[in-house]
């Protein structure tokens, strides 16, 4: 018989990228006593990765709990970026509602739009929390309207149109369920969210039944599956059944060897849990995302949805270059492999492939920003290696014709480069699907259908049009027919002639030629890329050149020869930079691009094979 354990509530906070879930999150743990007096805490305590800290975005949905009054919380911190858009789809299986976050601003934009449709179509009651009222330029009343709007758009039923707003400023840490009164703490929201978020539901009697929603991965005790107890008991060494909603016929016995459930920012060992508890389970060597842990006289798998597909690769392999293995620590395939493997345990979005050769593996996630944060990580921790860049992965349809991954892109600007993005997104296959005014009039928001590789490399020109001021968020859209080629890049690069020093004079001619990456005094081989030309092709450019020196002097002779400051490429720059007959080589303290063939006279045949 089904029960209600009212001691517990699980909830989910989901939002578009950078509408303050994290900064909440503190506030949450800080006033419900989880901090002891005088301690040392971190701001946005549960980025807890050091890219999450530098970019100030969440790439893994994170666990805690806090106490309030008799009532514990299960609080979930998702991702707000579309291409780590597969952690909230599943997260959301494990809770009872969900608190979505709007920027009193901003209001309701795209990922907010995707995050809440998944919530609705799981009939979720949400608490709607308007964050930043205190900033300047709020306009809560208007986005209480927008969020409506998209309530209705989104076709929600009545309960869930009739939801609670709460207005909050995350920074401060108070909360108020009245515009016009503000807040003196978090108060209002907990209660919110006790009175509003129904109680998990199971049978304490039942066969235990446990879906795993997500995984965690540490060192010594390998992988760690976290779900919610949706019947029955689990209890330490006991043996349970592993199912599969999508692969029936997998089941196996294994045992329960530890179990944890969450507290604070910690895990705490337990010896059973009931229903209702999100809790951590290991031993389970290769427990993935949507098994169902059952009782053996119970085996019913708990229907989980599949995870989303990955639209878009990259080839990684070994270092080849002249320079290869000098600033590395990790440089041979078989480290690059056992690398990207483990990443495989607690990224179930992404796919690791074997190729032809064991010097290179097809690597494919949901959006460049995933791939670019494994890059990122791979580097900090002292691999060496290169990787090409990416391409969408094609699928074909049930009549034989190729299709392709579609985002849709939603692009706030200021009226005056409106022009100047729509004739880019047009030039890379965008279909302008709606225009409208925003912010007074003062913005242009834009919103196109456009190809997944249309996207690749366009951040960058984006950011240089509309000098910074522009905000682009993208969304997928499903698979159409293919849309015809792209010219990706129209300039050509700066490649190296020969091997040596980048020298000033050299460096110096090399400039009146187009822009550069690199400064004196930095190694660069042949086939190298130095710099962007203005031209559609490559030149070849000798930048160790030395000034010959004669017995005459000459008035000008000695006068300072002027550099340009080079232009330093950053990761996601040089991802976005390189062509399809190039590569990025990385590095723990370098990046440096570089033809797939160094060697000129094999580049210019295999061009003209083409």
């Amino acid at each position: 018989m089904k029960q209600k354990r009212e001691d517990i509530r699980n909830v989910a906070i989901i939002a578009h990228v950078d509408h303050g879930k994290t900064t909440l999150v503190d506030e949450l743990l800080k006033q419900s006593g989880v901090f002891r007096e005088g301690q040392e805490v971190a701001e946005r305590v549960m980025d807890s990765n050091d890219i999450e800290r530098e970019r100030g975005i969440t790439i893994l949905s994170k666990n805690t709990a806090v106490m309030y009054k008799n009532t514990k919380i299960n609080i979930i911190d998702t991702p707000g970026h579309a291409d780590f858009g597969g952690e909230v789809e599943r997260v959301l299986k494990m809770v009872n509602g969900v608190i979505l976050v709007v920027d009193a601003f901003e209001g309701a934009m795209p990922q907010t739009k995707f995050v809440l449709r998944k919530a609705l179509e799981l009939k979720l009651p949400v608490i709607v929390c308007i964050n930043k009222i205190d900033r300047p330029e709020a306009r809560p009343g208007e986005v209480v309207d927008e969020v409506l709007e998209l309530f209705l758009e989104l076709d929600a039923d009545d309960s869930q149109l009739d939801c609670p707003f709460v207005y909050a400023s995350a920074k401060t840490g108070v909360a108020s369920t009245d515009p016009q009164v503000p807040g003196t703490s978090m108060e209002p929201l907990f209660e919110t969210i006790v009175n509003y978020i129904p109680a998990p539901e199971g049978d304490p009697e039942a066969g235990t039944q446990v879906l795993i929603s997500t995984i965690d991965y540490n060192e010594y005790v390998g992988r760690i599956g976290v779900g919610k107890v949706d019947n029955g008991v689990i209890r330490v060494n006991q043996e349970v059944v592993i199912c599969n909603h999508h692969e029936p016929e997998n089941q196996r016995k294994v045992k329960v060897s530890k179990l944890y459930e969450f507290d604070g920012l910690n895990k705490t060992e337990v010896r059973e849990a009931g229903i209702g508890s999100i809790v951590a389970i290991s031993g389970i060597s290769d427990i993935r995302i949507g098994d169902t842990l059952c009782s053996p006289d119970h085996v019913i798998p708990i229907p989980f949805q599949k995870i989303s597909e990955p639209t878009i690769a990259m080839q990684f392999m070994v270092n080849d270059s002249p320079m290869a293995g000098q600033e590395g620590k990790y440089v041979t395939s078989r480290h690059i492999r056992d690398r990207l493997f483990r990443e495989l345990n607690t990224d179930v979005s992404l796919r690791v492939e074997e190729t032809d050769t064991t010097e290179c593996f097809k690597v494919s996630g949901r959006g460049e920003l995933h791939l670019s944060v494994l890059v990122e990580n791979m580097r900090r921790e002292g691999y060496e290696f290169a990787v090409s860049k990416a391409e969408v992965l094609y699928r074909t349809d049930e009549n034989g014709k190729r299709t392709e991954p579609m985002e849709l892109c939603y692009i706030d600007v200021p009226n005056e480069f409106a022009g100047a993005v729509i004739e880019k997104l047009g030039q890379r296959k965008g279909e302008l699907q709606n225009m409208s005014s925003i912010s007074g009039g003062t913005y242009t928001r834009l919103e196109f259908s456009i190809p997944a590789r249309g996207l690749i490399g366009y951040r960058g020109e984006f950011l240089t049009d509309t000098k910074g001021n522009g905000i682009m968020n993208t969304v997928f859209d499903g698979y159409t027919p293919y849309k015809g080629d792209i010219q990706y890049r129209r300039q050509g690069s700066l490649i190296a002639f020969e091997a040596g020093e980048a020298i000033t004079y050299g460096l110096y001619n090399a400039q009146e030629r187009g822009s550069l990456f690199i400064g004196p005094g930095e190694k660069v081989y042949a086939g190298m890329v130095v710099g962007q030309t203005g031209r559609s092709e490559d030149i070849e450019v000798n930048v160790c050149k030395k000034k010959q020196l004669t017995n005459t002097r000459s008035s000008s002779a000695d006068e300072a020869l002027r550099l340009t400051p080079p232009r330093i490429l950053s990761l996601e720059q040089a991802l976005d930079f390189i062509d399809t007959d190039e590569l990025l080589e990385v590095t723990p303290s370098k990046l440096r691009i570089r033809k797939k063939i160094l060697d000129p006279t094999l580049r210019k045949r295999a061009a003209m094979r083409k």
